[in-house]
């Protein structure tokens, strides 16, 4: 097997130096449909696989891809863009900084970090002089957190393979996951409790901060919030969507205690907060629908809700919808994602699988998420790592690291599946 050792020092530097390009989406420039960051970071990324000697292609800088090998495609799909940094980061969230055996840095677990040691892999096999019997495509989009926009452009531009994984997700591998919606509600609110209220920055990220102006803030105390004159704030624990269990939702805090004073708002809590829908009971294989509603403003007396959905592989979206028709206010689907599954038994799942235990000794069976991957923009996908199941996640978190012995690790794993998948 390639001994991927040799290759541990440069790869961490590559990711430390990828990790200070803030690719989170930015409005649109000539020529860079994500703004100048990620137009950057895809640049670097593909002028470091060039000086492996790979094959490259940047379409339009929506996606880049990294080719090795003839033969039937196979797919690794990573991505380039991050989530906006947040607060609350005790080190640079762009800076790279390696400390007590961690780099940190928004995208080094999300997906920079196994994107780039995906790279290092391809390079690590081609220069132990293996030829690949399929062709090899690592792609990497630079709009997967914020709307898929890059998957929908390089399929105009060119072909999409129909089997591959991403490192993007859990170990040991996902045959499913769970359906995703977004949408936005707007709740009429004349002679709300407050004249502004301003909450969190991406639907797919938990609230971790909500503000509300022009309140009577008496008794705000008892919910846990901040007072400063007629200025009211919640602060909470960001988590991916998801996994809202895994966060502190400040939106939720700050509509409980103006539901106290208006039985308008008392209604939107019983929504997204109550569960007064019934949706978190909808269950199956996959797990129990998830909802956390992450982002909201209130302007032109109207309190408009983003919510982030995650329901169990085998409903349909119209099941979904036709309860979310009961809230009793208008609606607008933002994002909607198709549930994936796929046969456990399968050649991809069985070889992940095998893979994962023969570099770990773990015996995991494969596992159902919430999280959408772009597994799904494959017919046969499946996410694969990097997160282990017993380390914590700091994925769309302050201080999200990478730990270097996690970097030789996966440097193993991924060269192994790989090789095993298209050898």
């Amino acid at each position: 097997m390639t001994d991927t050792k040799k290759y541990f020092d440069a790869c961490v530097a590559s990711i430390a130096e990828i990790v200070k390009f803030d690719s989170s989406q930015a409005p649109a420039l000539p020529g860079m449909p994500f703004g100048q960051g990620t137009a950057d970071c895809l640049a670097f990324f593909l002028e470091l696989a060039n000086s492996f000697g790979f094959e490259t292609h940047n379409y339009d800088n929506y996606v880049g891809e990294v080719v090795f090998g003839e033969g039937e495609e196979f797919a690794v799909l990573a991505h380039l863009d991050v989530v906006p940094a947040g607060k609350g980061w005790t080190k640079l969230p762009f800076g790279g900084e390696i400390c007590g055996g961690k780099l940190y840095g928004r995208g080094t677990m999300d997906d920079k970090g196994p994107a780039v040691i995906c790279l290092y892999c391809l390079r690590a096999l081609k220069e132990s002089g293996f030829l690949p019997k399929k062709k090899i495509k690592l792609i990497v989009g630079c709009n997967e957190e914020s709307g898929w926009a890059c998957i929908d452009h390089y399929n105009r531009c060119t072909h999409m393979p129909e089997i591959g994984f991403t490192p993007d997700a859990d170990f040991p591998a996902i045959y499913a996951e769970k359906g995703i919606l977004h949408f936005e509600t707007a709740f009429p609110l004349p002679r709300a409790p407050f004249t502004s209220l301003n909450a969190g920055e991406r639907a797919n990220m938990v609230c971790d901060y909500a503000v509300a102006s022009g309140a009577d803030g008496r008794g705000a105390e008892k919910f846990g919030l901040a007072c400063h004159g007629d200025t009211v704030e919640a602060r909470g624990k960001s988590a991916h969507a998801s996994t809202p269990e895994k966060g502190v939702n400040a939106l939720g805090h700050l509509l409980a205690f103006f539901a106290e004073q208006d039985e308008r708002v008392r209604d939107v809590w019983d929504i997204f907060f109550g569960d007064k829908l019934g949706l978190r009971r909808l269950h199956d294989e996959t797990g129990s629908l998830t909802m956390s509603a992450d982002v909201a403003r209130y302007e032109g007396e109207t309190l408009y809700v983003t919510t982030d959905i995650r329901y169990p592989a085998t409903y349909k979206q119209e099941q979904i919808c036709a309860i979310l028709d009961k809230m009793g206010a208008p609606y607008t689907l933002l994002h909607c994602q198709a549930p994936l599954y796929n046969d456990k038994d399968g050649f991809l799942i069985s070889t992940l699988q095998r893979v994962y235990r023969e570099q770990t000794g773990r015996t995991e069976s494969a596992i159902a998420i919430g999280g959408g991957t772009y597994a799904r923009a494959i017919k046969n996908g499946a996410g694969f790592g990097p997160q282990f199941s017993d380390e914590p996640s700091t994925i769309h978190q302050k201080d999200e690291y990478i730990t270097l012995e996690n970097v030789q690790k996966l440097l193993d794993i991924y060269t192994s599946a790989i090789f095993e998948l298209t050898k």
